[in-house]
């Protein structure tokens, strides 16, 4: 799993179908995840875990996550039985509320890892925020999983939280602002990579909404967008990606911070903003995003 602040989109595909699985890995996500959960009749649990371990195997070394049922459901031990191995590197668990269940998923893919003669520690974690309660406790959450020896990274669901919380989810998401601010300052305060935001749910066909929804969710300190179709991979990504104005200034301002600082001054103003050490480290950070997603730059 990346951690790297490159995860603009993780594109949900069903694993009940197999061929969408394909499709997903031209559509331009940094992410494909196969899903197990929501997006799977109980009736066909089973079936779907074969098709999710042969697709894993099949598509060795791409993007591929696979989101498993959670740990209460009675269905997580037999999907991480049936899909784990060293072809996949990362999975998304759904409805994480405390840092137990960090503990808990942690022992059981150090199990797993230990079962296949895999590195401890390599599979990585997305850990869905979906209810009150782990909104509550996301900073606990996260700072329990700063002390585990394996990647863990935030991801904000909607869906779960509106159902839990009674609301409904409107266009501007007025009322996601504060679950969404909360996990992305506990995320930042507990030392973790930014977060990924909810999947835009309201309108598939409106773009522009999606555009503006998204613009929020980076506003507010996240790195990336959860997909529920191919065509928001694209927007997400434009939008989550610093555009070429963007790191060109950066350069200016990194390149000019080092020579006023070679020559003793600690600030200084360019094109009339003024530049001191937060603005300079915010410019590297924005060069550094913008190598790992086009190397060329």
């Amino acid at each position: 799993m990346k951690t790297t602040g490159t995860l603009r989109t993780a594109l949900f595909v069903p694993a009940t179908r197999p061929d969408r699985v394909d499709k997903a890995l031209g559509a331009g996500a940094d992410v494909v995840i196969i899903d197990l959960e929501d997006a799977v009749a109980h009736a066909l649990k089973s079936e779907a875990r074969e098709t999710a371990r042969k697709k894993v195997k099949e598509h060795a070394q791409r993007k591929l996550m696979v989101r498993v049922n959670a740990l209460g459901s009675g269905h997580n031990q037999k999907d991480l039985d049936s899909i784990i191995n060293p072809s996949l590197n990362s999975i998304m668990l759904p409805k994480v509320e405390s840092g137990e269940h960090i503990r808990e998923i942690h022992q059981r893919l150090l199990d797993a890892e230990r079962n296949c003669g895999m590195p401890i520690g390599s599979l990585g974690v997305l850990a869905l925020i979906e209810s009150a309660r782990g909104v509550q406790n996301v900073f606990r959450i996260f700072s329990e999983a700063i002390t585990l020896d394996r990647a863990f990274l935030a991801a904000f669901g909607a869906a779960d939280y509106s159902l839990d919380m009674g609301i409904n989810i409107s266009r501007d998401g007025a009322e996601l602002h504060y679950p969404r601010s909360r996990i992305a300052v506990a995320c930042r305060a507990a030392g973790k990579e930014p977060p990924i935001d909810t999947p835009f749910m309201i309108d598939l066909k409106d773009l522009d909404a999606l555009r503006a929804d998204a613009r929020r969710a980076k506003q507010l300190g996240f790195q990336g967008k959860l997909c529920i179709h191919p065509s928001q991979v694209g927007p997400c990504n434009e939008i989550f990606s610093p555009t070429a104005e963007e790191i060109s200034y950066a350069r200016r301002v990194v390149e000019a911070f080092e020579k006023s600082e070679s020559e003793g001054i600690g600030a200084l103003q360019l094109d009339g903003k003024f530049i001191d050490y937060p603005v300079v480290e915010r410019s590297r950070r924005i060069i550094r995003l913008g190598a790992s997603i086009d190397p060329a730059q």
